[in-house]
Parts: C-alpha cells; sequence; structure tokens
C-alpha cells in the first residue's frame, strides 16, 4: 500500500500520477555478479534475495498496484541439480523470513508459473505465503515460479476455448496468470541483456522496455528511480498519435 505522500513522492524526482500501475522485472545478473567477486554462483543468487526486499518496499510504498518478478524460468530448468537446489532453499528461506513483514505491509503474493514442478517443500511454503495474504488490499506481488510466456499463452487458450468456441482478447487476457494485475506498463531488465526472454508475452505488449547493465544484486531503490524516471519520459501513444497530430 502506498507510503508516501504526494510532496514525499516528488522529493525522489518523480511525479505521483505518473508511477506505473504494473511493474515487471527480469532479474538477471546473479551468477555475473557473483563470478565478478570471486564468489560461487550461490552468492550471487543470496545477494539478489536481498536485493529484493527494498525493492519490493519501495515499489509499494510509492504505489505501484502490481509487481511481478521473474524469479525462476522454465529453461532454468535446465542448470546444474546443485544451482536449481541452492534456489529452492533461498526460496524457502526468502518466504519463511519475509512473509510477516509483507503480510503487515498488504502485500498480496501470487505464484505464476507451474509450481508443481518444484520440491513438495518449495510448493507448501509458497501456497502458505498465498493463503496467508490472498485477502490483502496492497501491492499485488507476482512470483514467477517455472514460468514461460509462450506456456502461459497455449495454457491461457486452452482455458478460453474451453469456455467458448470463439474467444477474443479480453477472453485471452481474463485466462493469464496475471488477469487481476492487467497489462504491464514498465518491464525493467537488469543485468546487460537486452531481451525479455519469454516474460509475459501478452502483458508487455505495450509496455515500455528499460534496459540496465546493473546487475540484480546491485540494483537498489536508487536505480529503480532511475527507470522510473525513464519511464516518465516516454511519450506512451498505444499506436495512436499525439494531440498535436504528430506522429
Amino acid at each position: 500500500m502506498r507510503k508516501y505522500s504526494d510532496r514525499e513522492i516528488r522529493a525522489f524526482g518523480l511525479d505521483p500520477a505518473g508511477i506505473p500501475k504494473h511493474i515487471a522485472i527480469v532479474m538477471d545478473g546473479n551468477g555475473r555478479w557473483a563470478t565478478a567477486k570471486g564468489l560461487p554462483r550461490g552468492a550471487g543468487h543470496r545477494a539478489g534475495v536481498n536485493a529484493l526486499r527494498d525493492i519490493i518496499r519501495f515499489t509499494s510504498d510509492v504505489g505501484a498496484e502490481s509487481l511481478t518478478i521473474y524469479a525462476f524460468s522454465t529453461e532454468n530448468r535446465k542448470r546444474p541439480k546443485e544451482e536449481i537446489g541452492i534456489l529452492c532453499g533461498l526460496l524457502i528461506e526468502y518466504f519463511n523470513r519475509e512473509i510477516d513483514e509483507l503480510h503487515e505491509n498488504g502485500v498480496r503474493i501470487k505464484s505464476i508459473g507451474d509450481l508443481s514442478w518444484f520440491p513438495t517443500a518449495v510448493q507448501e511454503t509458497v501456497r502458505a505465503a498465498e493463503e496467508k495474504t490472498a485477502q490483502n488490499p496492497g501491492l499485488k506481488l507476482n512470483i514467477a515460479l517455472n514460468y514461460g510466456g509462450r506456456a502461459e499463452l497455449v495454457r491461457a487458450m486452452k482455458l478460453a476455448f474451453s469456455k467458448t468456441d470463439e474467444p477474443d482478447e479480453d477472453a485471452i487476457s481474463r485466462n493469464l496468470y496475471t488477469a487481476d494485475s492487467g497489462d504491464v506498463d514498465l518491464l525493467i531488465r537488469t543485468g546487460g541483456d537486452v531481451r525479455i526472454s519469454n516474460f509475459l508475452l501478452w502483458q508487455s505488449a505495450y509496455a515500455e522496455l528499460y534496459f540496465t547493465d546493473v546487475k540484480w544484486p546491485d540494483f537498489t531503490r536508487e536505480e529503480l528511480i532511475k527507470a522510473l524516471k525513464d519511464f516518465a519520459s516516454r511519450d506512451r501513444r498505444f499506436g495512436g498519435l499525439k494531440t498535436n497530430g504528430a506522429k
């Protein structure tokens, strides 16, 4: 839930009316961050989890309605078993450590993707967090776990066709994991790569894209503010024209 007043938001150099409703983040660069420091990749993932805490809090405090984070893609299943085990352990640790504060701040947690692939302990931990926060009125925190954008579209289309022989765009949108969060306004990718990597393909049709070389463990609220300022500077026409008739 929004914590900062208009005056406080302006003090960050932001326009309260220009905060994107739905922010999505590809949290990339954990492993490379660790390697550059001579640390094991697991240390990078732990540092990335620590970075997430402040980003969630700030996103909520400035009044964004939804935050969708790419925590584990379907392609990540190809990684070494040891690294996957570390990631699963961090997931459980994160929820156990942060759930009370997230709940107190009104954050509503929802996993998106095929959670059934994960070990039972991960599934139970995530489901418990979802149940505890299900009625919260604040920030919708969508955590993509074993998620792929193409797989989501196949799922949504199957669900839509099960209800009607001629589903339209609205019917497909209603059957997406993020139906209650709407389209993405701002999609951020850290770590230097310039692609969206099968993330929220339908929802990001008109998203503003922001790429940064900063690796996720170093992505602070100051870096997020830079992205929000850049978003505010964009002219979002959605295929139309400016009011003065210019293209």
